[in-house]
């Protein structure tokens, strides 16, 4: 119990670290170059609020804020930012820099931010990192009475398209069928199929469902009612349950049962249920390869005494997953990443798609997703090709030409060279509060949910299941 903790405190103090990386390099950038073009520097804070930590070297005050959510880099002769980072506006006035100073400092970040996703992808390309990814585009589920069942999709269909365009996998690109039906518009979902036995693709319009939610979570993603297809194989046996008495072990495939051909251990379950539980008989191929057939009868456990019958086997949930460690080229990477961010922008801002606002991650979720890859086998590599993508990330939204960001500080730097005065410093200021408090509060929006969504989802029954001898 104690190494648990231990492990993880260690994990929690990784990810933390982690962002104070990528922060400190971000906002080392706009400092390196207001140092190069003379700039007066009076803070350099990784966090926002007011300082638990600072320390002044030679006229700069270094400082750890209190709230886990950014860095700035103090730069008077920017736009003035004393509203919100603090600052003393009685100050004597400083002398006057370029626009094309403004400019440099200001993209100086972002550039940071970028070199730091290309070193994190050189090392990727150079270490590898997981693929991640489900090769099948064979359907192996179809829920009962979801949209894909009233469509007409059945398993055993292969799943050419989705509003036209070729699928690639079942989960884990953009192009894959989970992600082109997340991310899809409109009312209706179009599937090109290619079903045995019928020569040509058939087309079908599926509907699609959002799981609810309560207020503090996430809104539900779409889903149509599919799984992927692959090997209903045995992972590990409950003991005196009915598949350890009829032999069964793990390493065994079950290719099918009373006949019909078997596309996943979710079928088989379903297949089972719709029987009531009456005896069946499954096609089993061995681990040393031989085929048997074996007559089973689903039974209820001895504990937890509210299960409904079950033949007593673990499935191995992995078999289908494509896990090699790939090498993919820095600039591929840093391409995907952009294509990520495009896709997700675009689809907030469609109002026929279910993704929104709500989707977005604040640090809290950032964290919990680098945590959870901490947790997982090769988790230090996830978190590296992650890395390349939340770099990029910052980078592009940071370059956004609103007040407060550094695409701000570089839109009015170019509005003083075409005016050939700043911009005045009192609607300035009122823009920038303006803007910030915005920033603040779709930040505190999308942590709420981050936070949230951790409560009320998944936890399902972990009760060990006991077989009466």
């Amino acid at each position: 119990m104690l190494q648990t903790i231990l492990d993880y405190i260690l994990l929690i103090f990784v990810v933390v670290m982690l962002f104070n990386i990528i922060i400190f390099v971000h906002e080392l950038g706009h400092f390196l170059a207001g140092k190069w073009r003379g700039l007066q520097i009076d803070r350099f804070q990784i966090w926002f609020g007011k300082p638990i930590w600072k320390k002044e070297i030679k006229g700069v005050q270094y400082g750890l804020g209190w709230i886990p959510a950014g860095g700035f880099v103090a730069l008077p002769q920017m736009a003035p930012m004393e509203a919100i980072e603090g600052g003393d506006k009685d100050r004597a006035p400083l002398p006057k820099i370029t626009p094309l100073d403004k400019i440099i400092v200001a993209f100086a970040g972002p550039l940071f931010s970028l070199l730091l996703a290309l070193a994190a992808a050189v090392v990727v390309w150079g270490v590898g990192k997981p693929k991640d990814f489900v090769p099948s585009t064979t359907v192996g589920f179809v829920l009962e009475n979801s949209p894909a069942e009233k469509a007409g999709i059945l398993p055993g269909d292969e799943i050419l398209k989705i509003n036209g365009k070729e699928v690639n996998g079942f989960a884990g690109t953009l192009e894959s069928i989970t992600e082109s039906i997340v991310l899809s518009s409109g009312d209706k979902i179009k599937f090109t199929l290619k079903r045995e036995g019928v020569e040509e693709p058939i087309v079908v319009t599926s509907k699609f469902e959002i799981p609810p939610s309560r207020f503090w979570q996430r809104t539900g993603l779409r889903q149509v009612g599919l799984a992927p297809a692959g090997d209903a194989k045995i992972a590990g046996i409950i003991k005196n349950s009915p598949a350890d008495k009829a032999g069964l072990a793990e390493g065994d495939v079950i290719v099918s049962v009373d006949g019909k051909p078997l596309y996943s251990d979710i079928q088989l379950a379903q297949y089972l249920k719709a029987q009531d539980n009456a005896t069946v008989l499954l096609e089993v191929k061995k681990a040393a390869g031989e085929m048997v057939s074996v007559s089973i009868t689903p039974a209820k456990p001895k504990k937890p005494a509210d299960r409904d019958p079950m033949i007593g086997v673990m499935w191995d949930q992995r078999g289908d997953v494509d896990v090699r460690i790939v090498h993919p080229n820095p600039f591929r990477q840093m391409a995907d990443s952009l294509t990520m961010m495009w896709v997700t922008v675009t689809k907030v801002l469609d109002p026929r798609s279910s993704i929104g606002v709500d989707h977005l991650s604040g640090p809290v979720g950032i964290g919990k997703v680098m945590f959870s890859f901490m947790q997982m086998e090769d988790g230090w590599m996830r978190v590296l090709g992650f890395m390349v993508l939340f770099n990029v990330n910052l980078a592009v939204l940071n370059m956004l030409p609103f007040p407060v960001l550094d695409g701000g500080h570089i839109t009015l730097a170019i509005l003083e060279k075409i005016a050939g005065k700043p911009v005045q410093a009192k609607a300035l200021e009122i823009i920038q509060t303006a803007c910030a408090l915005g920033l603040i509060s779709l930040m505190l929006y999308v942590t709420s949910k981050d936070i949230g969504d951790g409560f009320g989802r998944g936890g399902g029954d972990s009760e060990e299941v006991i077989f009466a001898e």
